[in-house]
């Protein structure tokens, strides 16, 4: 008898609430780009078909997260809530100081205001957009350290967030440990296109540290979809459990900054965790002062219930497979039709390639900005630019960055056949890429411009009178 055919593929949860999604017409999509300042981040919600933007926040919560927000006990100190809180991160990491917070980036103003100062040097595998910008208002300067690899989008290594090892190393010699006050690494690397770090990179770079005495840091906030794709495409994890994956990462770590709105699978909330005693004492005075007594953090106290849980729902194997099966499947859509993007698929989108999209627009006529708009203005779909807009034209270290258009999924939220309406809008616009013209910045503000900037379409050339 031969094998039957393997069943289908479906969705590892039921739907028990829908939410209507908005369709604008082309015209309303014009007038919302116009007013926007042709920054998507300016559109209402109610303008946006498909949101894209980030999967920052976005995802939805389970039928436990909903049922423990009716558990909360809001008392200002001492909530039993911080307690499941404190025990199921320390339980996950080891970390045994553990800090709430309102998200991710306010963990980092804690742990850069406390760590960074003038003339030091923060090396990472990539900083992010909000992990840069703290680095740089403290002062130190942020330099990215990811394999020669990661910067090329046609490279199939499995592994892009990995650092380069000896460049760390030759780093901390020549800095030397009093200008390097730690050193992050960021699981999965975002701005890299979602990138896996192995445990074997990460085993290399804590050896580095702690020769140089200088601690290690991660940024976590994709900890679980990391731990996924190391058990998938590293030799002898395939048979490891997420969390396992996870505490290895961990148990070679001093700390770690974490955006529950992430793999946390939440709407809010984040935490900054650490080993070090006299760091945390610190740190809790800061945190007192800008975000809110040490049991909540900034939060009402059912958000830290709804944390708790989602740590651990983070973990299930078949909701990963789900999740980064969804990003998979956009990128075979799109591959089938030619469009270009980042290699291999990372955890938790899909990155454009601007410079093979466009490759007739120069990076001063801002391209992601202009596949960005195109994107909404071809089927009200927000996405968000990852390159010179958001990071300058040259990275820290003076390497030309990557030219990205990210699309990024969120958790829980969308299904197949959103998934194929987005394939097509984007095959749609690079059909006629050709015509695509670039953009002009008319307002940048000081810090994280890709947030509040406005832009105009550049004005098509004028035809020489006959």
């Amino acid at each position: 008898m031969a094998p039957a055919e393997p069943l289908p593929e479906f969705e590892p949860y039921k739907v028990k609430v829908v939410e209507a999604i908005p369709t604008p017409t082309r015209a309303e999509r014009e007038a919302a780009l116009e007013r926007a300042g042709y920054n998507l981040f300016n559109l209402r919600s109610s303008e946006v078909t498909i949101d894209l933007l980030t999967d920052s926040g976005t995802g939805a919560m389970s039928d436990r997260q909903w049922a423990g927000l009716m558990l909360g006990d809001e008392s200002y100190a001492g909530s039993r809530n911080f307690e499941r809180f404190e025990h199921t991160i320390r339980e996950l990491t080891g970390f045994p100081h553990i800090l709430p917070t309102h998200q991710g980036r306010a963990a980092e103003n804690l742990l850069f205001s406390a760590l960074a100062r003038p003339g030091t040097v923060v090396p990472n595998n990539m900083h992010f957009d909000t992990t840069q910008a703290h680095v740089t208002r403290n002062g130190a300067r942020p330099v990215n350290l990811a394999i020669p690899e990661a910067y090329d989008p046609e490279s199939e290594h499995p592994f892009k967030g990995n650092m380069d090892v000896r460049a760390l190393d030759a780093l901390l010699r020549s800095e030397g440990r009093a200008k390097v006050p730690l050193v992050m690494m960021t699981i999965t690397n975002n701005t890299g296109g979602g990138q896996p770090v192995s445990v074997a990179n990460l085993r290399a770079v804590a050896r580095v540290c702690r020769r140089y005495r200088v601690p290690l840091y991660l940024d976590m906030c994709r900890w679980a979809e990391n731990a996924y794709l190391v058990r998938e495409r590293e030799p002898g994890q395939r048979h490891r459990p997420i969390a396992a994956i996870g505490r290895e990462f961990f148990d070679r770590a001093d700390g770690a900054t974490m955006s529950a709105k992430k793999d946390g699978l939440v709407n809010i909330g984040g935490f900054l965790a650490t080993r070090d005693p006299r760091l945390a004492e610190r740190l809790k005075e800061m945190l007192i002062l800008y975000e809110g007594f040490p049991t909540y953090g900034g939060l009402a106290r059912r958000d830290l219930e709804a944390v708790a849980i989602g740590l651990i729902e983070a973990t299930d194997p078949a909701y990963l497979a789900h999740r980064i099966g969804q990003v998979r499947e956009l990128g075979r859509r799109l591959e089938a039709r030619k469009v270009p993007f980042l290699r291999p698929v990372g955890g938790h989108g899909i990155y454009l390639d601007v410079r093979r999209f466009l490759p007739h627009l120069p990076t001063s006529e801002l391209p992601g900005q202009a596949l960005v708009v195109e994107l909404y203005r071809e089927g009200g779909v927000r996405t968000v630019e990852v390159g010179s807009i958001m990071f300058g034209e040259g990275t820290p270290e003076g390497r030309e960055p990557l030219e990205l258009v990210r699309l990024a999924i969120p958790r829980r939220v969308y299904t197949s056949s959103h998934l194929a309406y987005v394939a097509e809008v984007v095959a749609r616009v690079y059909e006629r890429r050709a015509s695509i013209r670039g953009m002009t910045m008319t307002h940048r503000p000081e810090r994280l411009p890709h947030f509040t900037a406005r832009f105009a379409p550049k004005r098509a050339p004028r035809r020489a009178r006959q």
